[in-house]
């Protein structure tokens, strides 16, 4: 227990072997409970939990095990908690928890999100620059600043768990910035704190070419579903006029595309025949 709040720790974790013992050996004295959920490891992942709590998946995905975590922790705890999402690879300091909790604990925020501040150096020059990518992308959905969207070290407030609709949810690595634009949505408070950037030769899971792609999309859909949600909620003459002017571009650009792609042919046809 930290300042009176129960604090519980959700370990995501697949095949992981080689870290999840020094994760769980490191976790602070303050925590009160820790589930890891094994998402169908073929190593000695769910034999290494010791005192943990163990839910078992089926390779259903990083944000699934993070849910079946969190859902674990509200059936098993009755007072007011909050859950702390830490990697099973190591990539965590725990020494961070404290400053992740802590917005929660001053009511300052029901959600918390890690800001890795020291990458560079650090992370990979391709993960950096598809971080920066996506980071500005969940911006605009979002409607507020986020640094450090794929950053999965994330404090959350039982009440906030309580209310969540388990049932719309992204079940795979795109799981922290669906959760930042449904907090943004549902007006849910988000505060971002420094955490360090550890790197000791884990590898990601990620397939980046079908991972850039859906996760794109998916915020791409969210800025929209944003957008539209507020001219219903704050109807003016303005913002009707400003979605026919966004629709017209839309329809306009590709059909001017196509017609000057057919003026060129003709044209160039029309320079070689003469």
């Amino acid at each position: 227990m930290y300042k009176g709040m129960k604090i519980a720790v959700v370990i995501p974790a697949r095949n992981e072997e080689k870290h999840l013992p020094n994760v769980l050996a490191t976790i602070p004295d303050f925590v009160d409970e820790v589930v890891v959920i094994d998402d169908g490891s073929t190593d000695k992942t769910p034999e290494l939990v010791g005192d943990a709590s163990l839910v078992q998946l089926n390779g259903e995905g990083v944000g699934a095990a993070i849910d079946s975590g969190h859902q674990f922790l509200l059936e098993k705890l009755d007072e007011e908690f909050i859950s702390v999402v830490m990697a099973g690879d190591g990539q965590m300091d725990p020494a961070d928890m404290k400053g992740l909790i802590e917005p929660i604990i001053s009511r300052k925020a029901h959600h918390v999100k890690g800001e890795r501040t020291d990458r560079a150096g650090k992370m990979p020059t391709h993960r950096r620059f598809g971080t920066f990518l996506l980071s500005s992308l969940t911006t605009l959905a979002c409607g507020q600043r986020i640094r450090d969207s794929q950053c999965g070290y994330t404090a959350t407030s039982s009440k906030v768990l309580k209310s969540w609709n388990w049932n719309d949810s992204w079940k795979g690595y795109g799981y922290p910035n669906w959760w930042l634009i449904r907090l943004s949505e549902n007006g849910w408070r988000v505060a971002h704190v420094p955490v360090k950037a550890i790197y000791e030769g884990q590898k990601s899971g990620i397939r980046l070419y079908s991972f850039f792609p859906k996760v794109s999309i998916m915020l791409m859909v969210g800025l929209h579903m944003r957008i539209f949600r507020n001219t219903l909620n704050r109807p003016s003459i303005a913002l009707p006029l400003t979605w026919v002017t966004y629709l017209a571009g839309w329809v306009y650009n590709p059909f001017l595309f196509v017609a000057t792609h057919i003026f060129d042919r003709i044209h160039v046809k029309g320079v070689l025949r003469d």
